[in-house]
């Protein structure tokens, strides 16, 4: 059960503000009643709400793009550090929103914070392919090498077997690796097998999904329809 402003608020009908205002001025039905209380208490998906007479399809999942800053540890709630759900505006959040997949504290960039699970699933099972993109800064110059052992999927120290990557070398110590999966460190700890430390670390886009360059960090904005289904097609 939900508070009708909260939900009303979900939907992009406004702010919390303009619609407890809308609210209060009897323009918001409930199951065909008018109703007047912003806090009233429901089940979006059993109930019938209405605004001015017209019917509101309210969305049964969201989806947010969070452009992640520095600081920030992927987990719904955590002791220690601030979470990346503290960066989710009042007006996007609700019951069940997590991230989709995780950025280490110190790497920025793309994330998806939903509450729909399986398309959570959908994204970071690697039998799905859907690929991770991301820029990186080394302490050193990478070579071919490093490309082919990508290529073949990296080893960890530990035994782990990675699947295999795709490494683009950019110049000057940069560069920008491509992966379906997403294990603890993974990047990191790529790059550390072959020699390398990495000094700054972005995911810049998630399948055919790229983080929206005029979203400051710290931001987040709901994703659109077609945003969405871009998370599935390779690039």
């Amino acid at each position: 059960m939900e508070r009708l402003d909260k939900i009303l608020v979900s939907q992009g009908v406004g702010s919390r503000k303009e619609v407890q205002k809308l609210i209060r001025s009897k323009r918001v039905t409930l199951n065909g009643e008018v109703v007047t209380k912003p806090e009233t208490k429901l089940d979006a998906e059993s109930s019938e709400i209405a605004v001015d007479g017209q019917a509101l399809n309210v969305k049964k999942y969201i989806y947010l793009m969070l452009n992640k800053p520095q600081g920030y540890v992927s987990a719904t709630e955590d002791n220690l550090h601030k979470t990346v759900l503290e960066l989710v505006p009042e007006d996007f959040k609700r019951k069940g929103l997590f991230p989709a997949g995780r950025l280490d504290k110190d790497t920025e960039g793309l994330m998806i914070i939903t509450d729909d699970g399986d398309f959570a699933h959908r994204i970071l099972s690697p039998k799905n392919h859907v690929w991770k993109t991301y820029y990186a800064e080394l302490d050193g110059e990478p070579d071919e090498s490093v490309v082919s052992a990508f290529e073949r999927g990296i080893t960890l120290d530990d035994g782990t077997k990675l699947l295999p990557a795709k490494l683009d070398l950019l110049g000057n110590n940069r560069v920008r690796v491509k992966i379906t999966e997403g294990k603890f460190h993974q990047v990191k700890k790529m790059f550390a097998s072959c020699g390398f430390k990495v000094i700054f670390l972005k995911r810049e886009s998630v399948g055919g999904l790229s983080l929206d360059g005029n979203l400051p960090k710290g931001s987040c904005r709901e994703l659109t329809n077609s945003e969405i289904a871009a998370v599935f097609l390779v690039k």
